[in-house]
């Protein structure tokens, strides 16, 4: 039974016994997860850039090959969450497991990570928006306008309690997951250009060009889903909830990007898939939208276009609950100011840590903004590399921790070897391949040259450097 959340003090810090409350069930946290993946930005984004710069015809097998690698990750991290207490995702797993300059470090990286994506996606909002009013013969607004009114709403939204985004977030993924099945019905019901086929699934197709890109492209698409632990504490049962929304939320986001992903290349015919999706990327076109257009008609076509923006928006309150929420552990552990763990007496939400993270994502708009970045490219592409790379490192962390804590205590391993040990032993190399190719594909996501890849790309490895100093200094 949920604490009501009368009973939480508006300033006693979470390491004091104040703790965030809630009713999520695994319906509310996998919406919240798999809104935070923003399923129909992916499609229409990265889906087209996997196909494109990867191998073409066989990227959905990237996609396949992502949700695998985190399903094996998942076991150890299941397995592990009765074991771990707080609602701190990453950086509790990694504190249980590595100690806490380890644990300390990952958060640092996680907070980095998050912002970053959250603060890339207000820059795809903006260009979203702005292409949304423009083409119904609207007036040009700058990208970071849009942008700002997108922080205001969120910053309601995340003063709240967390039932409300929940069911925003809900209504919004129902939408845009029904619109692309519709989509994807219509192209096989349709024949595609060239027939229904399999040649995806081919040797020949997924070894046509560098697969890591699709794979690449493909994690970038996962980013939140481990997430489910950071609701723990506003869960009705999570013993339970955790894991089941866990596995459920990889293979609901596993399952949408390959069909996707497949449907697309059906739907121009998978001997021209990948120039399609390099002319679409060259032209500044979609080439989701352009399926729409073919398939479902020009009303639909509209609809998908509409739906894009609220996905985006879905994934930056989801981003911006989930930073929140690590600040607000973060800070009931004495890693920030105890000010941050302070608990809404009304809402039972981290209303001063939603507030300081609403302030973080204006200034840093603000200064991208002044900079003159473009929305896409230079915000967008740069934020979500810095994040892929932070975010797979967050679970490589987190693989290891879980080896080494099984292996500390034999009692509770008893019986379950498989998945105390040989999995999250299989998950470290499975992500250090992964990791591997996200940096050696570094500049295909930020665009940038190779100097300022290398920059953006070493910041997750500088943020944990320094959490684990700061996390020294606090154990000392």
């Amino acid at each position: 039974m949920s604490v009501p959340p009368t009973t939480a003090s508006s300033a006693a810090p979470a390491g004091a016994g104040a703790r965030l409350s809630g009713r999520l069930g695994v319906g509310g946290i996998v919406f919240m997860v798999v809104a935070a993946a923003a399923p129909l930005t992916v499609v229409g984004g990265n889906v087209p850039l996997a196909i494109g710069n990867g191998n073409g015809a066989g990227a959905p097998v990237g996609f396949v090959l992502a949700a695998a690698v985190l399903l094996v990750f998942s076991v150890g991290f299941v397995t592990m969450t009765p074991h771990v207490p707080e609602a701190g995702a990453f950086y509790s797993y990694v504190t249980r497991g590595l100690g806490p300059r380890a644990g300390t470090g990952s958060a640092y990286v996680a907070l980095l990570a998050y912002t970053a994506i959250q603060v890339g996606m207000y820059g795809y909002l903006g260009w979203a928006l702005g292409d949304l009013v423009t083409r119904y013969g609207g007036p040009q607004v700058p990208w970071w306008a849009y942008g700002f009114a997108g922080i205001a709403v969120v910053a309601l939204l995340g003063h709240r309690h967390i039932d409300l985004s929940s069911r925003v977030l809900g209504v919004a993924l129902v939408l845009e997951i029904g619109v692309v099945l519709v989509l994807d019905a219509a192209i096989v019901l349709r024949g595609g250009a060239a027939g229904v086929d399999a040649v995806s699934f081919t040797p020949q197709a997924v070894t046509s060009g560098p697969l890591g890109v699709a794979v690449l492209f493909a994690l970038t698409g996962f980013i939140g889903f481990e997430a489910t632990a950071v609701f723990r504490d506003e869960a009705r049962d999570p013993e339970r909830t955790v894991p089941r929304a866990t596995y459920l939320a990889v293979l609901v986001i596993g399952a949408f990007y390959a069909l996707s992903c497949w449907a697309v290349v059906v739907g121009v015919g998978s001997g021209r898939a990948q120039q399609v999706a390099r002319d679409s990327l060259a032209d500044g076109g979609n080439m989701l939208l352009d399926a729409a257009g073919t398939y479902v008609g020009a009303v639909l076509r509209d609809l998908v276009q509409v739906l894009l923006v609220s996905s985006v928006f879905a994934c930056v309150l989801s981003f911006h609950n989930i930073v929140a929420r690590y600040q607000f552990v973060l800070a009931g552990s004495g890693h920030l100011p105890r000010r941050l763990a302070a608990v809404h007496p009304r809402h039972a939400s981290p209303a001063v840590s939603s507030a300081v993270q609403t302030l973080t994502a204006l200034v840093l708009v603000a200064v991208f903004a002044l900079v003159g970045l473009d929305p896409l490219v230079g915000v967008f592409g740069s934020m979500a590399g810095v994040s892929t790379v932070g975010m797979v490192l967050l679970m490589l962390l987190t693989s290891v921790a879980v080896v080494a804590f099984f292996s500390r205590r034999p009692d509770l391993r008893a019986g379950r070897v498989g998945r105390s040990l040989l999995a999250p032993v299989l998950a470290v190399l499975a992500l250090a391949v992964s990791l591997w190719l996200v940096a050696s594909n570094f500049t295909l996501v930020t665009g940038g040259s190779a100097g300022v890849g290398l920059l953006l790309g070493l910041l997750p490895v500088a943020a944990f450097a320094a959490g684990a100093l700061a996390g020294g200094r606090r154990t000392t």
